[in-house]
């Protein structure tokens, strides 16, 4: 997802998800204030801050000068929930939004125009949230791709039943060109495009669980060199750890927002 970012200079190539689709492209967070998740996410992650022509509740963030996620402080403003969310590369906003009500699951926002594209915000059947994205890429998609985030993961209620939902919509394994590849690695779906790792799905979440860890949805991971010092640094900087082995962290901001840290060689 663009969120009106200029092409590094001297880039000439241009990915767009009309070639590009079905994979995870973007991931964006919902906070209440700025100024507060650039600090805790700054600190945690080592990431700086672009603004947008958005306005000033919105934020690129960069780990080493390459746009990694988006930030939009409209939690309060827009009544939505504090959360990480995933965005998936489509062809077309508008048939994606319509292959998503068909198979029963629920239109949030949209499909609205954020130049160059156009965006909207679903939930599946079991109610795990996601977006989508029809438009232009960031310029060297692959490289964000394949270093950040590491993947997404979905927790769900059925992991085949949702493989089927998100492939129908998304046309995963499909005979078309481009198409994410779908397998089956013990009790989880593994989604990979041109042969990278980039979303699992496990079956398990309860949809009436009052705990939002266990209800279905969707959880971004990080990669970092160093699970425990983030896991350190969130609780220093007003978060939380729901979760900590040496490979992988579960961790909460200071605003309530679930997300993991993954070691970069357990990827």
């Amino acid at each position: 997802m663009n969120h009106d970012m200029p092409s590094p200079a001297g880039a000439t190539d241009v990915f767009s998800t009309h070639s590009v689709f079905g994979a995870p492209c973007w991931v964006s967070l919902t906070s209440r204030d700025v100024e507060t998740t650039e600090e805790f996410y700054g600190a945690v992650l080592g990431w700086q801050w672009r603004p947008v022509r958005l306005g000033d509740r919105f934020r690129i963030a960069l780990a080493d000068g390459a746009p990694v996620a988006g930030i939009a402080a409209v939690a309060g403003m827009w009544q939505m929930a504090v959360a990480w969310t995933p965005y998936f590369a489509v062809r077309s906003a508008d048939e994606a939004v319509a292959r998503v009500q068909e198979r029963g699951g629920t239109l949030a926002v949209g499909p609205i125009s954020l130049a160059p594209g156009r965006a909207a915000l679903l939930a599946d059947r079991d109610g795990a949230t996601f977006g989508v994205w029809e438009g232009e890429l960031f310029t060297d998609w692959p490289t964000w791709r394949r270093a950040q985030p590491a993947f997404v993961r979905l927790h769900t209620r059925d992991a085949f039943d949702a493989a089927i939902f998100y492939g129908q919509v998304f046309d995963w394994a499909s005979d078309k060109p481009g198409c994410c590849e779908v397998q089956y690695e013990g009790e989880e779906v593994v989604l990979r495009s041109g042969g990278d790792l980039v979303a699992r799905i496990e079956s398990g979440a309860v949809e009436s669980a009052p705990d939002p860890r266990i209800r279905p949805h969707w959880q971004v991971h990080f990669a970092v060199k160093d699970v425990a010092a983030c896991a350190r640094t969130a609780e220093q900087h007003g978060g939380s750890v729901l979760s900590l082995t040496d490979d992988e962290a579960v961790l909460r901001d200071n605003e309530g927002a679930q997300f993991t840290v993954t070691s970069r060689r357990a990827r």
